[in-house]
């Protein structure tokens, strides 16, 4: 999928205040223009979850679409960050850590985001 300015997008759950949060900084701290932040429960993250094959109804990572490439959980994450001048050089130490150990960390922080978090009711976006 590509975006109108061929931006990264970012397909994010707008219900999670964790979620909410990292956007926030992404929106404070990334270059103007770098990424399309979509919330999966807008009618645009919809479709582009059906066209890449994930269920519609919840989202278990962020997932970052990059040059019609899919990026997903810790990967994507540091792809995501990697992005962010100020952020490479974390973003390259942390890729050192084996992908079975962050995606580990990864997924738990996943499944208990909204426990440890919350959810929100508005989206950092507009939907």
């Amino acid at each position: 999928m590509e975006t109108e300015h061929n931006k990264s997008i970012i397909i994010f759950d707008g219900a999670c205040n964790l979620c909410n949060g990292v956007v926030g900084w992404l929106l404070k701290f990334a270059p103007i223009g770098l990424f399309e932040c979509i919330a999966f429960q807008s009618p645009k993250g919809q479709h582009i979850l059906k066209e890449y094959g994930k269920p519609t109804d919840r989202l278990d990572t962020v997932m970052l679409i990059d040059n019609q490439e899919l990026h997903t959980h810790s990967d994507g994450f540091l792809k995501i960050i990697s992005k962010i001048p100020k952020w490479k050089a974390v973003a390259a130490l942390l890729a050192f850590i084996p992908r079975i150990i962050r995606d580990f960390i990864y997924n738990t922080a996943s499944r208990n985001r909204l426990r440890w978090f919350g959810a929100s009711s508005s989206c950092t976006i507009n939907i």
